[in-house]
């Protein structure tokens, strides 16, 4: 059975550059939904048909999900009552669901149909993201059209992630993936300049410029948040651009940090620990992090170490990572000391490897004890009228 995709009730409006069917068919070619027809009788009666508004905003979990449940009409709430705007039914019923989605007086849904809402339709935790984020239906108008693109950008965000790109980076993000958004720049673009800003700091941390290097890193760090947001706003995602991304978010803070080590004229830490020593402290720390973390996430819970406890959220936003270890680099350099920024990084990389160590071992022991493990984001009430800190911190960002 082929499932057929029909977008009609479209709106001139565009949403970070990309026209409504523009960005249903993109979204609806990750969803593997790759036929657009704009004719019903072309459908085999064997064959199913998504229905779509396109003058409504559709998150994509509700669509992804539509997709599986044959037979489903997605309904919404407006200020007129309960409002059906798109389904997923059989060729056969195709006809007389669309007139009730246009709205045709007299019209009425077959009664075999079941019906959900965005509520009800897909999960307010987004593991990929690390967040509670309730799924979305909006109608798109020219008045909402700078809320909806806000509601996009913030939707894009991670909750639990470092506290740089969490707390500093939103604003001016959202303002450069506009700028690229206008001009046609993909994220693969942006990459690739994430890339050569690597190479460049690294060139001068290796000749002793810390500060020039330091600027360049730091908008690296930059483009990699505007990057994934930009692929995001625009469903215009691959898996080459992910591999990408992630290969240089992997290879560039431990080489940063070596040619950092290289470009110093002095080493005096105070303390008995050579610069080889420091090293490897580094890398070996780096590396068992990353372990622990994949680990955690293959074993225990596929959330990741991260989103098991809000603890482990928490910490999250200072780990030892690459966004905070620039902090002690930046901090060492201020001070005139850049050879002690270095020890810093070493030390918190262990000192954060340890704590991923211990949560990994109590993780295991708490799967032994009392059974799997589930993330603590699964335990919030989306509706809960007096969240916690860690709930107001980790939900989703709204700029």
């Amino acid at each position: 059975m082929t499932v057929h995709a029909l977008i009609f009730a479209e709106t001139p409006i565009r949403l970070w550059g990309l026209s409504s069917r523009r960005r249903l068919e993109r979204i609806l070619k990750k969803m593997n939904v790759t036929s657009m027809i704009d004719d019903l009788e072309s459908v085999s009666s064997e064959d199913s048909v998504l229905l779509l508004r396109g003058d409504y905003l559709y998150d994509e979990r509700l669509i992804g999900n539509l997709v599986r449940k044959p037979g489903t009409v997605l309904r919404t709430a407006t200020e007129a009552g309960s409002k059906p705007v798109a389904a997923h039914v059989a060729a056969a019923d195709a006809p007389l669901v669309r007139d009730v989605l246009e709205g045709k007086p007299g019209s009425a849904l077959p009664p075999s149909l079941s019906f959900e809402t965005p509520q009800t339709l897909a999960p307010t935790y987004m593991k990929q993201l690390r967040k509670i984020d309730p799924p979305y239906l909006l109608p798109i108008t020219e008045k909402n059209r700078e809320t909806l693109e806000r509601r996009l950008f913030s939707g894009s965000y991670k909750g639990v992630t470092d506290l740089v790109t969490k707390w500093l980076w939103p604003r001016p993000a959202q303002a450069v993936t506009r700028f690229c958004a206008d001009r046609g720049i993909t994220p693969n673009m942006v990459t690739s300049l994430s890339l050569v800003l690597v190479i460049v700091a690294g060139f001068l941390f290796y000749h002793g410029h810390f500060a020039l290097g330091l600027a360049a890193a730091w908008a690296m760090t930059f483009l990699d948040t505007v990057d994934g947001k930009l692929a995001r706003v625009t469903v215009n995602s691959s898996r080459f651009g992910h591999i990408f991304d992630h290969a240089i978010d992997l290879i560039s803070p431990p080489l940063w940090y070596l040619l950092w080590g290289l470009g110093l004229t002095s080493w005096d830490p105070g303390m008995p620990l050579s610069l080889v020593d420091t090293f490897w402290m580094i890398f070996i720390g780096y590396i068992a992090g990353r372990m622990v973390e994949g680990i955690f996430k293959k074993c225990l819970e596929p959330s990741g170490i991260f989103c098991w406890r809000p603890i482990d959220s928490y910490f999250r936003l200072i780990t030892g990572r690459r966004n905070p270890n620039l902090i002690l680099l930046t901090l060492g350099l201020i001070a005139g000391r850049p050879d002690l920024g270095l020890v810093a990084v070493a030390l918190w990389t262990v000192i954060s490897s340890m704590f991923l160590v211990v949560r990994l071992a109590t993780g295991f022991a708490f799967r032994i004890v009392k059974g799997p493990l589930r993330s603590w984001f699964l335990e919030i009430d989306p509706d809960e009228k007096n969240p916690t800190l860690a709930q107001r911190c980790f939900s989703n960002n709204r700029l």
